[in-house]
């Protein structure tokens, strides 16, 4: 409990025993997303207050700490952000906030969100054991860190090992396919070739899908043939031809080859997701949550549940990489806790997120919602270790790369999403498609924008 009171600021203790004779509740609003799914973005602030009421109740302090929480009901993280800078325009703004770390520059740019170095320094018994490639994602253009990893999530290619099976691989093969990948020896166009491979087998309708819509899985792809999509200098955002060209050549490939239906990206999710579960399709790419659904008991077809089950039947692959020799390519979407910098509560909010932060509460979240550890601790706890899903995926984080820290990322991915598209549908060659990106982008983005010949100049 020492450790704990130590927390508290000297400031906001000071305010609240000056205050103590008031007996005034403290309102700390919190604004986050509607998620069924992932309560805890809630409840593990709540249980960091109820913490620090017993600290305050101890202190002898006559104070308590009320969460008045947001669940906003608009779309999704974008729309919040949008909805959340709204209420700060207009002096209504939250004193904690969830925001996709996409999103941080621009609340640091605008003044509301709180520089957290000093206080990240000041608490190595909560936030030293994070892992640290995750603070990248937290970081705006001034290189100060201005949010908190309240999750973390990993994205991969999910492949079916009886398909290859089917088609005579033997076991050396099929259980060593992750470490060439790791290691750089299999590649992407060796996973189209296997893809065909399985196709031309019979064992497969469709060789590989991806997402039908505008997101970040597709953008493994990108990252492993060396795309750059803003410079770290200059926070700008950035398309490089050179590279592109051949992403997007490889995205071309698979649709020439019938390894991905060039309609892919018509067919719903419901679609996507049954011929994967139905086992009509090697390969599936999105991230570590949809094991709920593949160990679950939609789209009609059960699979094992256990971990020797699934993993005999099912293996896990990042994108591998362009060429032998280089690196595989994961993708992460953490979501921040951010203090307002212009709260009058403000370090009391940034104590509750400390406290919310700790190993205990975070695994409460991430078992219960399919996110993975935040830091090496929850590894080893006993709950994150019986979670056999999230156990296998934390080390797939050591590859993770992030969407850039910028707002518009939203908008410069719907035009390359729809560069892809025209390249699967056969409307357009992967040169092509690389021309009408880069104009249209022009076209939107103007000087905030760099074209480049490729991502090295």
């Amino acid at each position: 409990m020492n450790k704990f009171l130590a927390l508290l600021s000297s400031a906001a203790m000071s305010a609240l025993v000056a205050s103590a004779a008031h007996a005034e509740d403290i309102t700390i609003k919190l604004s986050t997303l509607a998620d069924k799914t992932a309560p805890g973005r809630i409840t593990n602030i709540e249980g960091a207050a109820k913490i620090m009421n017993e600290q305050f109740k101890s202190a002898g302090v006559d104070k308590r700490i009320v969460i008045e929480a947001n669940n906003s009901a608009v779309k999704g993280w974008d729309d919040l952000a949008l909805e959340t800078l709204k209420a700060f325009s207009v002096g209504q703004g939250p004193d904690i906030y969830v925001v996709a770390h996409e999103w941080i520059g621009q609340f640091a740019e605008d003044g509301y969100a709180l520089p957290m170095d000093e206080r990240i320094a000041a608490a190595p018994w909560v936030y030293g054991d994070i892992l640290p490639v995750l603070w990248n994602s937290a970081k705006a253009k001034d290189g100060k860190i201005y949010g908190v990893p309240q999750d973390a999530e990993i994205r991969m290619f999910f492949y079916n090992k009886d398909m290859l099976r089917k088609i005579g691989k033997d076991e050396a093969f099929i259980e060593g396919l992750p470490a060439k990948v790791e290691a750089g020896e299999f590649t992407l166009d060796d996973l189209t070739a296997l893809s065909k491979e399985v196709v031309d087998g019979k064992a497969a309708q469709y060789g590989m899908l991806h997402r039908p819509n505008v997101g970040i899985d597709y953008l493994m792809v990108f990252q492993s043939y060396g795309v750059k999509f803003m410079d770290e200098k200059t926070g700008k955002l950035v398309f490089p031809k050179a590279e592109m060209t051949k992403a997007l050549s490889w995205y071309e490939r698979n649709a020439k080859e019938g390894v991905t239906p060039v309609d892919n990206t018509a067919m719903s999710w419901e679609a996507i997701q049954g011929a994967f579960k139905q086992e009509k399709a090697f390969i599936f790419h999105q991230g570590v949550w949809a094991v709920a659904w593949q160990v679950g008991e939609k789209n009609g077809a059960t699979w094992p549940n256990d971990k020797e089950g699934y993993f005999h039947k099912i293996g896990w692959i990042p994108a591998p990489a362009a060429e032998k020799g280089g690196k595989p390519a994961n993708l992460s979407h953490p979501l921040l806790y951010t203090v307002n910098a212009k709260s009058k509560n403000a370090d009391i909010a940034a104590d509750l997120v400390a406290l919310a932060t700790l190993p205990y509460f975070n695994n409460e979240h991430a078992v219960t919602s399919f996110h993975t550890a935040i830091s090496n601790a929850q590894t080893a706890m006993p709950k994150y270790k019986d979670n056999w899903v999230l156990s296998a995926a934390s080390p797939m984080m050591e590859h993770a790369q992030f969407v850039p820290n910028h707002t518009q990322f939203g908008s410069y991915n719907k035009v390359l999403f729809s560069g892809l598209q025209a390249v699967e549908t056969g409307k357009m060659t992967a040169a092509q498609a690389v021309d009408f990106i880069s104009d249209e982008l022009e076209l939107q983005f103007g000087k905030d924008i760099e074209i480049r010949d490729s991502a090295s100049n």
